[in-house]
Formats: C-alpha cells, sequence, structure tokens
C-alpha cells in the first residue's frame, strides 16, 4: 500500500480511566481510535475545539488546615515522606496536587481557637514584636517545606478565619467585625504574615481578606461587609501588600456562589479594584454560573475556586459525583484557575475540630490506623494527575447527559474530565478536528480522557464517510 493510503483511518487513539464504584477506581478504558467516519446518527457528541482558548489552569488540592497538618505529623518519617509524595509528586503515579490553602492563623479544622497575634488586655505592639508564627499548629511549616520539596512549584492562598480578638468589635474569636481604628493593624498583620512564611522558604501566591464574610456561625469567624472590605483593601491591606510584599495577590470575596453583589460591589470600587487580582469562591450555596456572570462585569478579574467539603456521610459514589460536575466541570467551564476541596486529611472520628466548628468534614484521605483513600482523593486524581499547571481549558460542547470539560496540556495533549450523568449505560461521541471516537460509560461513572492534540490534523484529500 502507498504511503498515505490509510491516512483516512489513523487519527489518534484517546486513552481513559475510569471510575465507576468504589470498588473500581481509576481503571483504564478500551483505548478508542479517531476516525473519519460518522457515527450512529443521535449519539450524544462532545465537540473540543482546541483553537478556542479560555482561562489559564493553575492548579488543583485542598486546604492544608492545622488539623490535616498534625494528622501527617503523626505518621513515621518514613510513611509520610512516602504518602507526600503520592499525593504532591510529580511522577505518572502520583496524584500531583498543585494547590494548597492556607488558614492564617486557626481554622475551624484545628486544636484551639488562637491567631498569630494574640495580646494580653492592655498590651500595646506597634511593632508586632510578639507576632508569632508557631503560636500553634506547629506541623505546618515543616510540612510544607516537605511539600515543596517535593514539588517546589506548588500554589499557596491564605485566608484568615478572624482577626485577633483585641482588634474586633466583640473581642472574640467568634464572630464580630473588625474596628475600624484596627484596620492599619490588620494590613500590617497580613505582611509580617506573609514575610514570616518567606522566610521559611513558602511564597504566598495570594491571599484574602476573610474566609467566609458571611458566617459568623463558625469558630473561629468574623463578618465583613462588601463596604467594609472595599475599604479595608483601598486604604490598608493594598497599600501594605505592595509595598511589603508585592508578590502576592488579593482575591475578594472567598465566600459562595448565592452573593454575586458581594464581590460586585467590592470591585465596583474602583480604589479598591486597583489593588484586586481576582474573586474566590465556595458552593456551598448557590450555582457556579455566579463566577461567570462576575467576571462580565469585570473581566480583568481573576477567578479562584477554594473551597467545597464532602461530608462523613456522603455516598462515595454519589460524592464523586456531584463534586466533578459541580465543583471541577462547574467551577472550570465559569472560567475558574484552581480547584480547591476542603480539608486534606481528617482522623476517622473527625474529632479534629474547634468546639463549633464543622464536624464531619471528611479529608481527602483518612489518617488513622490505616490510611483511606476518599472522594475528593480520586476527585484530584481524575484531574490534578492529568490537568498540570500551565495547561489552559478550550472549549468543549455542553452535553446534559455528560458534564465535561476540557484543557490543552503545556505537552500538547488534550483532555477532557467527563461523567455520565444517568442511570443507565450509554456510548458518546468525541469529535475532534472532523475526526470521531466512540466511548461508553457505565451510569453514573467518571472518566478522564487524553489524547494528542495534534491528532486528526486533515490531509489534503481527506472527506467525511457516512457509516
Amino acid at each position: 500500500m502507498p504511503d498515505g493510503a490509510s491516512r483516512r483511518d489513523d487519527h489518534g487513539t484517546i486513552e481513559g480511566w475510569v471510575t465507576s464504584s468504589a470498588k473500581a477506581l481509576l481503571q483504564p478504558l478500551q483505548p478508542a481510535a479517531f476516525s473519519r467516519s460518522l457515527p450512529p446518527e443521535g449519539l450524544p457528541t462532545i465537540d473540543v475545539d482546541d483553537s478556542q482558548i479560555f482561562q489559564p489552569i493553575e492548579g488543583f488540592g485542598f486546604s492544608l488546615t492545622g488539623g490535616s497538618a498534625y494528622l501527617l505529623g503523626t505518621l513515621g518519617a518514613e510513611d509520610r515522606a512516602y504518602l507526600l509524595q503520592e499525593l504532591f509528586g510529580l511522577t505518572a503515579d502520583s496524584v500531583g496536587l498543585s494547590c494548597l490553602r492556607l488558614s492564617i492563623g486557626a481554622s475551624d479544622l484545628g486544636w484551639r481557637d488562637y491567631t498569630y497575634w494574640d495580646l494580653p488586655p492592655g498590651t500595646e505592639d506597634p511593632d508586632l514584636a510578639r507576632f508569632n508564627l508557631t503560636a500553634c499548629d506547629p506541623e505546618v511549616v515543616p510540612t510544607l517545606q516537605q511539600i515543596l520539596s517535593i514539588n517546589p512549584t506548588v500554589k499557596i492562598i491564605a485566608s484568615p478565619w478572624t482577626a485577633p480578638p483585641w482588634m474586633k468589635t466583640n473581642d472574640s474569636f467568634v464572630a464580630g467585625s473588625l474596628k475600624p481604628e484596627c484596620y492599619s493593624a490588620y494590613a500590617r498583620y497580613f505582611v509580617k504574615y506573609v514575610e514570616a512564611m518567606r522566610g521559611n522558604g513558602i511564597h504566598i501566591s495570594a491571599v484574602t481578606p476573610q474566609n467566609e464574610p458571611h458566617n459568623a456561625k463558625n469558630e473561629p469567624s468574623m463578618v465583613m461587609t462588601a463596604a467594609q472590605q472595599a475599604a479595608f483593601i483601598k486604604g490598608y491591606l493594598g497599600p501594605e501588600l505592595r509595598n511589603g510584599a508585592p508578590g502576592t495577590e488579593i482575591l475578594c470575596w472567598d465566600h459562595n456562589c448565592d452573593e454575586p453583589e458581594y464581590p460586585l460591589t467590592v470591585l465596583g470600587d474602583a480604589e479598591a479594584r486597583a489593588y484586586i487580582g481576582g474573586v474566590a469562591w465556595h458552593l456551598y450555596n448557590g450555582t457556579p454560573d455566579a463566577m461567570s456572570k462576575v467576571r462580565a462585569h469585570y473581566p480583568a478579574q481573576k477567578v479562584y475556586f477554594t473551597e467545597q467539603w464532602v461530608s462523613a456521610h456522603d455516598d462515595f459514589m454519589g460524592a464523586l459525583r456531584w463534586h466533578t460536575k459541580n465543583v471541577v466541570v462547574g467551577s472550570l467551564r465559569n472560567w475558574s484557575r484552581t480547584v480547591l476541596e476542603w480539608n486534606l486529611a481528617s482522623d476517622p472520628e473527625y474529632a479534629l475540630h474547634t468546639p463549633n466548628g464543622a464536624v464531619g468534614a471528611l479529608g481527602g484521605i483518612t489518617i488513622g490506623a490505616t490510611i483511606r483513600r476518599n472522594p475528593g482523593y480520586y476527585l484530584m486524581a481524575h484531574s490534578a494527575r492529568f490537568i498540570r499547571p500551565g495547561s489552559v481549558r478550550v472549549h468543549s460542547s455542553e452535553v446534559m447527559q455528560f458534564p465535561n470539560v476540557t484543557c490543552l496540556t503545556p505537552d500538547a495533549r488534550l483532555v477532557t474530565l467527563v461523567m455520565n450523568d444517568s442511570d443507565r449505560a450509554t456510548r458518546f461521541c468525541i469529535r475532534h478536528k472532523d475526526a470521531y471516537a466512540t466511548l461508553e460509560l457505565g451510569a453514573g461513572a467518571v472518566a478522564t480522557l487524553r489524547w494528542n492534540a495534534a491528532a486528526n490534523e486533515r490531509g489534503p484529500a481527506e472527506t467525511l464517510e457516512t457509516v
């Protein structure tokens, strides 16, 4: 056969990995070859067009809470090193986590309430001499250093759950607001934190002024209105960070998708907006399209998804399906550059939390007598492992039964994350450059598909054929 005579059917192959149950995890799919032959009529088809490029991808991961760091610290040195390599390593069989969120001071998943600048009543400390990065959760910094020795490019976003109580209207770790006369001191506290972490070899890429500013029930917590956040950013936090930590961005909001008017109000203040790099989101209420609605008004602002928990009561596949559809696909299709689940690690009894902190937050892994890998772990294994930082989202059509998102990776491969959001096994097609590959997914199955972006380039005489 002359050279080129078989080009019509030589268009590359899709490889894939599928999770169909808690006992069938990341199983290889039968490879599917692309062909110019048209598929059977009526088959659901995902159209992929890598010439339409959207946002860059900066990373996938979890929050490294104080509790998560403590649990990792209970492991022996060899076991901890092995597990961190599995989670953050850059090898083909590692999960490849590439982004972490930290709490500035305590979160609700730690032993107790604290900040890095707690002062006795009546004490003055204008130079932050009493600032103490090791006030509690001493495992956080060493754990981060070990992670960064495995992957130095991990992106880190940090958020406070509360200001020091002496700065607040109720002198408490829970609820209350930041006193206006403490705005300047609180802004310097952020800079001191970034500098202290830098001194330990840890770069903080971005901060948010307040975790969940409309959640006064958590412990710790602090209320911050949109007007207060805009005033704090434009008058204090923005100038202080620009002068003392210019490599650290500010992200506003950091709460749910049901209140787009909050970030719209903050960004509507032009002086505040000049210091803001983007908007951070959670999804305990609302829908992911809120991210796109805000971005439509301020397209220069970046979008970050920073938190969503899996409940200990969730069914394994139910959690994996919901988080794939809403957290990964939903946030990426609405311009997010990161996808972060909540806590990296939990204990078997979910006992590690503040007195009024959230109970039953299932970590990506459970650390006890054994290590259990949970839905969040496999959510990241399906995404972080294959969609590396430096990837970009490209166009893939919305198909109701098959929620999906596609990215072009730095090594010129296309990766589609897709799930069968139905109660029966169904065949479907991927179309790329007028070539088709037919696959089948079982009911509720989650799959990652990958192929060479250069596949399916047309030869000069190629035309579509009908099966």
